[in-house]
């Protein structure tokens, strides 16, 4: 009969530590959608599994020197963090919209027009969030992604940018209005 894996994250880091690969994969698994979906949401899909493997990577290397003083999760999206800031420099702080609109196919009727229906109404609202949120400055963006998307509360965000709560109140507030003033045309009425 084999081990339970461990409930919690630090005594898989433990295992982890000692290069148990079936506690690795475990925590790969646990963790694995928070990572793509924030790597996605800052970079855009193309990128985003190559960006949360070598996260993943990180993880396995830096295991033998972790120490539980936040929370592993809290921890693991700094290591995202500092990856996705990285590929945002690598590729010239451009402001990134993700690919993959410009792949989808749109539905037509069969004289070729366009359908108003509201699949593409709603279509066009997410490419617009998506592009507003893109041409935030990267912690305010990832602010968002954390907020919004991922639900974590303040106090973490400010753990995981490595700044205070007030600068992460501010850099909400900041990232809020502009997101609101570029969303404004889908706004109203």
């Amino acid at each position: 009969m084999t081990d339970p894996i461990p409930a919690t994250d630090e005594e898989l880091m433990r295992l982890v530590a000692s290069s148990d690969e079936k506690a690795f994969r475990s925590l790969v698994e646990r963790h694995q959608n928070l990572v793509v979906g924030t790597v996605a949401r800052m970079v855009g899909p193309t990128d985003a599994e190559d960006i949360a493997q070598q996260v993943f990577l990180n993880v396995w290397k830096s295991a033998p020197r972790w120490r539980p003083e936040a929370r592993f999760t809290t921890w693991l999206l700094t290591i995202t963090k500092r990856l996705v800031f990285n590929e945002s420099r690598r590729r010239s702080r451009a402001k990134l919209v993700p690919q993959s609109h410009e792949e989808r196919e749109m539905p037509d009727y069969p004289d070729g027009r366009q359908s108003p229906d509201r699949s593409l109404l709603d279509e066009e609202l997410n490419r617009a969030i998506e592009a507003a949120l893109a041409s935030l400055p990267e912690k305010e963006r990832l602010a968002v992604v954390l907020r919004r998307y991922e639900e974590l509360p303040y106090e973490e965000i400010a753990v995981v940018l490595g700044c205070t709560l007030p600068a992460v109140k501010s850099l909400l507030f900041r990232a809020r209005n502009s997101l609101k003033e570029k969303l404004a045309p889908y706004l109203e009425g």
